[in-house]
């Protein structure tokens, strides 16, 4: 049987969940597809799914560092409460998107807020988690 290799692109379905059991995504009703070695999905799903065959099913954990990377605290910044306009909602867990000088766009999620500052997190949400994946390799649409 065929096994996907470097290049190919392949279709999967998927359950992503934390390591306590927390689902954080799904392939849902279709299959997500992307092509091996280009980057389009984390390094670490890329690297299980290569080798697999159409059909196969398994369980991944994948460590931070192939994932969203560790936790990196100087991505953390606190702003003062009056920089931000007063239509933008900084409720906890809002994500909010900003341009770097550079004009490129980084999003990040409020993680505090008070009257006077807002704790501004530009980690990944799942960055410095392991993530766990239920994959089945459900088609190579085109091989290399």
């Amino acid at each position: 049987m065929t096994q996907a290799k470097n290049g190919d692109t392949v279709r999967i379905n998927y359950n992503g969940r934390l390591a306590d059991g927390t689902q954080f995504d799904s392939s849902g009703n279709e299959p997500l597809q992307f092509t091996l070695g280009e980057g389009q999905v984390i390094a670490g799903l890329e690297t299980h799914v290569e080798g697999m065959e159409v059909g196969a099913k398994s369980t991944v954990t994948i460590p931070a560092d192939a994932a969203y990377g560790p936790h990196r605290p100087e991505a953390v910044m606190t702003v003062d409460r009056a920089r931000v306009p007063d239509n933008i909602n900084v409720d906890l867990g809002t994500r909010l998107q900003v341009r770097t000088p550079e004009g490129r766009p980084m999003p990040l999620t409020v993680v505090g807020v008070d009257d006077t500052s807002v704790k501004l997190d530009g980690n990944h949400p799942l960055a410095g988690r392991d993530l766990v994946f239920d994959v089945e390799l459900v088609e190579i649409v085109q091989a290399a």
